[in-house]
């Protein structure tokens, strides 16, 4: 299992380390971030670990503005002085909250949360592709309501779904665009997922509007539409590689 530590008190982290090697010696500390820049340029040069330990307080601001910058899908485990930011601390991923100074006992029963969900992970991976080998039917057309009617809107014709303050607009290949009143994430479940790709937490876009792919410069991905967007469309740099595949059928 690899690990990153975001950590830059030099004794907290040299006591997290013999904790973890006494408890699993296969273990692999993989990298030892100081600050928010450090952790960010990090991300944009390693493979992404299993699993981070966090401190909050960095010398260059608090750790949670690294997710300004990266879409982390890696369990984390807090580590920190501050009870205050637990709540912040469980929406971005984190699994446990240890309060310095940290035991072997709470490093213990962290990883043991860390492998349930693990377990259930790959249960879940296992059952999703189990479902797409039983080839489910997608429907062709949509139904939108639109004042006191529903549209029939066929899919070939959806460029994107696009999501902003809560409010859900679908774009046509035509240009135009017509207000939805259902979340990405709902919309995502009746798609045909080899026609359309959730490319981050606004958009979810159709394979025939994509125009062409440029590599950004921390190597997330710019797509560009072929119908005009309200804002620029970045695949992660931790998605990439799941979008090409997309794209290439």
């Amino acid at each position: 299992m690899n690990v990153l530590v975001i950590e830059h008190d030099t004794l907290a982290f040299e006591k997290l380390k013999y904790i973890l090697q006494n408890i699993n010696p296969d273990i692999c500390i993989v990298g030892n971030t100081h600050s928010v820049r450090q952790t960010i340029e990090w991300f944009e040069s390693n493979p992404v670990p299993d699993l981070i330990f966090m401190d909050i307080h960095l010398p260059d601001g608090l750790s949670f503005n690294i997710f300004h910058s990266l879409e982390i899908e890696t369990p984390i485990i807090i580590t920190t002085a501050y009870e205050k930011y637990a709540v912040k601390a469980f929406q971005v991923n984190s699994i446990d909250y240890l309060l310095k100074p940290v035991g072997g006992e709470d490093v213990r029963r962290a990883l043991g949360k860390f492998n349930k969900l693990i377990t259930w992970q790959k249960l879940i991976s296992y059952f999703s592709q189990l479902t797409k080998m039983i080839s489910p039917h997608y429907a062709d057309i949509m139904l939108v309501p639109f004042n006191d009617k529903l549209l029939p809107v066929r899919l070939l014709e959806i460029a994107c779904f696009y999501t902003n303050n809560e409010k859900t607009q679908i774009f046509l290949m035509s240009g135009q665009s017509i207000s939805f009143n259902k979340s990405l994430d709902i919309i995502t479940q009746n798609l045909n997922p080899r026609m359309f790709f959730r490319a981050n937490k606004q958009f979810i876009i159709a394979r025939h509007a994509v125009e062409n792919i440029t590599v950004w410069f921390d190597s997330r991905l710019l797509v560009t539409l072929s119908v005009g967007m309200p804002e620029r469309v970045y695949v992660s740099k931790n998605r990439a590689a799941e979008f090409k595949k997309w794209m290439t059928g």
